[in-house]
């Protein structure tokens, strides 16, 4: 059903000129950048030539797919995928890979239900006529069927496993295990890289394109483990680019117990570079911190979204601008994690010995909307980027507990494909907004708001009978770090407990330029009461 909708989405894109996606909504860019309802973790970015449009290319994203709610990933893998020069327009391309029979079509399982697939990677190999063949390894872990790998003729699939072992239809002849990586270097030879604790590679087979090459064994350690002296603390999620002439592998990293004033967390992207594909590498650093860290007033180090949970993600360059790809939790469990973006910077110097320097990202809400937010575009409050509590979130695997705000999954069904960006699905609400909480968005353009003219801040909330305020800030929550208070909303204990649109006229924005963070400060005398829900917010110029 899913491939049908998106084949008549296709049709109608193509027939109108426009995609449905810009149809509905012209800031869908924004993180996460995938439709809230949606949850593609482990994210692995590449750019590839449309088929349908030789000549073309858009950027596809395989990952993980959180569909099974009580657990990680799901049964299904999907791609999305969008045109290089419109990151805004991201379309649905539907199943491409499941694992539900054997080499002979027979049910792998009893119950026909298909095996769990985790974190994915894929690789194009171009042949000399200029054939192009794309090998999609699905992670599969199930029953020895490790090392499954399937091809296909073009990005989106479908695709066919493609190494079923001769010994047995059920099981598959491959090399590579957890979460596998896999580049296709410049001359033809084929690397692959996993590991779980410890981090493999090894150069594989062209033919295969599954076992490691005879003659050949596995680096095992190719960087050291977190359990293992070093600053590297490899934990899992190997992903490698070539970048020039140097290989960049990219993988979660777990942190030092006090690193950065924060408990050890594998929600850590990070990278190494070398001089050759398997090493030696030399460690480079922090690509994104899903934690959001940040200080509180008193100077203390703080998580300011999840503080903790677990990353796989990758780079990939984009019209000329890097961006790191990582996914973020999303509520109280881990198995609800959304596709998120932000723009980085890499600046390779060539040669042997040469670096390799990747900016730090910072957690935002922008994603692909580099130049800020549109202030007069109405976003779900689910694109929050900045929640926090009177006390510090708890993560104790594999749920999270919240003293304040935080964002809350949603969900829904086959029809959410027909129109994905509408807000009418497309929302996440910010939830247990009790008594110090903060909830901010990074960042605004104020270059858009007319601040010429009076504006008012327009949330979208359902009061839960709790009397409390919240005080709209600008730049930071705080006016002793530069913050100004906005605008103020009194929440009454009496209000309708229904969703509604409530207007805060704002103050002091005459002159704004540039980008700005908004967060919302709340206030009640009632403790650890939720006060409201928030489910939107846009500004508007006053009436």
């Amino acid at each position: 059903m899913k491939k049908i909708i998106h084949y008549i989405n296709r049709i109608a894109c193509t027939l109108s000129g426009i995609s449905l996606a810009t149809q509905l909504n012209t800031a869908n860019g924004a993180n996460p950048y995938l439709p809230l309802w949606e949850y593609i973790p482990d994210g692995e970015p590449y750019v590839f030539e449309d088929p349908d449009n030789p000549g073309k290319y858009r950027v596809y994203v395989y990952g993980s797919h959180d569909s099974l709610i009580k657990e990680y990933c799901g049964r299904e893998q999907v791609v999305w995928s969008a045109p290089i020069d419109n990151l805004n327009e991201w379309r649905y391309d539907g199943i491409i890979f499941e694992s539900k029979t054997d080499a002979n079509g027979k049910p792998l399982n009893a119950e026909g239900i298909g095996d769990i697939l985790y974190a994915p990677d894929i690789a194009e190999v171009v042949d000399k006529e200029g054939n192009k063949t794309y090998y999609f390894y699905p992670n599969n872990q199930s029953e020895g069927r490790k090392g499954m790998i399937a091809k296909a003729s073009r990005p989106d699939g479908p695709f066919v496993v493609c190494n079923w072992s001769k010994e047995s239809p059920k099981l598959t002849d491959g090399d590579l295990r957890f979460d596998p990586a896999v580049l296709v270097d410049d001359d033809g030879k084929v690397y692959g890289y996993w590991g779980f604790e410890e981090s493999l590679g090894a150069e594989f087979d062209p033919v295969t394109m599954a076992t490691v090459k005879k003659g050949t064994k596995p680096v095992k350690d190719m960087i050291s483990h977190y359990k293992q002296d070093g600053v590297f603390r490899f934990f899992e999620a190997s992903s490698i680019r070539k970048i020039k002439d140097k290989y960049v592998f990219i993988y979660s990293r777990k942190s030092d117990n006090g690193e950065w004033g924060l408990p050890t967390s594998n929600y850590t992207l990070a990278y190494a570079y070398s001089d050759n594909p398997l090493g030696p590498f030399t460690y480079g650093g922090t690509i994104i911190d899903g934690r959001g860290r940040d200080t509180d007033l008193q100077g203390n180090p703080i998580a300011t979204a999840t503080p903790n949970g677990n990353t796989h993600g990758s780079i990939a360059e984009i019209n000329g601008q890097w961006y790191v790809f990582y996914h973020r939790q999303n509520g109280t469990t881990e198995y609800a994690r959304q596709a998120m973006v932000e723009p980085i910077e890499v600046k390779v110097t060539e040669g042997p010995g040469g670096k390799v320097e990747i900016s730090e990202a910072e957690y935002t809400s922008q994603g692909f909307e580099t130049s800020g937010l549109d202030p007069y575009h109405r976003y779900s409050a689910g694109i929050a980027c900045y929640y926090t509590g009177l006390r510090k979130a708890i993560s104790a695997w594999p749920n999270f507990t919240f003293s304040g705000s935080y964002v809350q999954p949603t969900y829904g069904d086959e029809k959410n494909f027909e129109t994905p960006y509408d807000l009418r699905v497309n929302s996440n609400p910010v939830v247990n907004n009790t008594d110090g909480s903060t909830v901010g968005y990074k960042y605004y353009n104020f270059d858009l708001l007319d601040t010429t003219k009076d504006n008012e801040l327009v949330l979208n909330i359902k009061p839960l009978g709790t009397e409390g305020r919240i005080d709209i800030m600008v730049d930071s929550p705080w006016t002793e770090r530069g913050g100004r208070k906005i605008g103020s909303l009194a929440l009454s204990p009496n209000a309708k407990q229904e969703r509604t649109d409530m207007a805060v006229k704002l103050s002091g924005l005459k002159g704004m330029k540039g980008k700005h963070a908004i967060y919302l400060l709340f206030t009640s005398p009632t403790k650890d009461k939720s006060m409201c829900e928030l489910h939107e917010l846009t500004f508007r110029k006053a009436k």
